[in-house]
């Protein structure tokens, strides 16, 4: 039990070593006598706050010069708009690739459809347990970029890779694995996250854009999505959730000081293989779906009793869950499903009882 008792304590001491820093400042930032909830979003102390947090980013990303950070508003399923709304217009005849892995990836190709003709580069999935062979998929040489997603929270299936789109535009939803491992941008043109699941709380999503993207949204875009015009207004266009940003930038901070993004990696390794484990010499009793060549370091759905689950050993599984104050593992619709972001080696750590049930 050496690695698992230690290790998870470490970290959850760090990071309520960010919640305290968030306390202590609430009434008074750093001595001004006022909280970044009162703050202009236009003051000079507010764009300290911005810039650190970019600054971070960039630098625990190692973000090229050529890229821009936005910090918007609307979460990722306001990015399923925002995206098609920039990009289409790349290229005439507005078309674009998407690659539909699980339920996010859907509902990201089905909003894109009312300004693109959408084109599903693999045959429909029966089931979201895998991700197609990239030699199977038919990418249209026409479309203006190839989207996915990197990880699919309810399903748990998880990117390993990053896809060859033979030089198209590459679009990610990195929302709930961002910062969970080290990344190349200079892959992608476009990624995006939401903070709430690994970098910080709700009300912000940050867009990482490439420069020569910029200029090519359509006239019906809102201003408020149009990366040209966020950019070119450091995200200050309309008031930018301001706390949120705040909040990212002192999870940003821990990332940093706890080993940065390779950090993360291993530790999202560490965690997702104590459920794992458990799953797969529980002698069936728990079951995971997903093959395990795709299986997330950030989402473990599984079943109860068997592979289609045992309804009464799943209600008495939450309650006992409960008890030990481990909340929201209810499934998205049935079963059960374990999310581990940031804070979720202690959880991954207290989930050792699983055995025992």
């Amino acid at each position: 039990m050496g690695l698992l008792s230690v290790k998870p304590v470490i970290v959850m001491l760090a990071q309520f070593k960010v919640l305290l820093e968030a306390q202590k400042e609430l009434v008074d930032y750093k001595g001004l006598g006022i909280s970044v909830l009162e703050m202009s979003h236009r003051s000079s102390d507010f764009t300290k706050i911005l810039n650190t947090t970019e600054n971070l980013m960039r630098e625990l990303l190692n973000i090229p010069d050529n890229y821009k950070v936005i910090f918007l508003q609307g979460g990722g399923s306001g990015q399923f708009s925002a995206v098609p709304l920039n990009l289409i217009g790349l290229k005439e005849g507005r078309q674009a690739d998407y690659v539909v892995t699980g339920g996010w990836s859907a509902k990201a190709a089905k909003e894109a459809e009312k300004y693109a003709k959408v084109n599903i580069v693999h045959p429909k999935l029966g089931t979201y347990t895998s991700i197609p062979d990239p030699s199977t998929w038919n990418l249209n040489p026409d479309a203006s970029y190839v989207y996915y997603c990197a990880n699919e929270t309810v399903h748990g299936v998880e990117f390993d890779f990053v896809p060859d789109v033979k030089g198209a535009v590459l679009v990610c939803d990195m929302s709930s694995n961002f910062l969970s491992k080290p990344v190349d941008v200079s892959k992608f043109g476009v990624i995006f996250a939401g903070a709430q699941k690994n970098v910080g709380c709700a009300g912000v999503t940050v867009v990482i854009i490439r420069e020569d993207l910029l200029g090519f949204a359509l006239k019906e875009c809102p201003v408020v999505l149009d990366y040209k015009t966020q950019a070119a207004n450091s995200s200050l266009y309309n008031t930018p959730p301001c706390y949120s940003i705040y909040i990212m930038g002192l999870v940003l901070e821990w990332i940093k000081n706890n080993g940065g993004a390779a950090a993360m990696d291993k530790l999202s390794l560490i965690k997702s293989r104590m459920i794992y484990d458990i799953i797969d010499k529980s002698n069936g009793f728990y079951t995971c779906p997903v093959e395990r060549k795709n299986r997330s370091r950030m989402n473990v759905p599984f079943r109860i009793g068997s592979v289609k689950g045992d309804e009464a050993l799943e209600k008495k599984f939450l309650e006992k869950a409960v008890e030990l104050n481990m909340i929201s593992l209810k499934g998205h619709r049935i079963g059960s499903s374990a999310s581990f972001y940031w804070e979720g080696i202690y959880q991954a750590w207290r989930c050792v009882w699983l055995k025992h049930i």
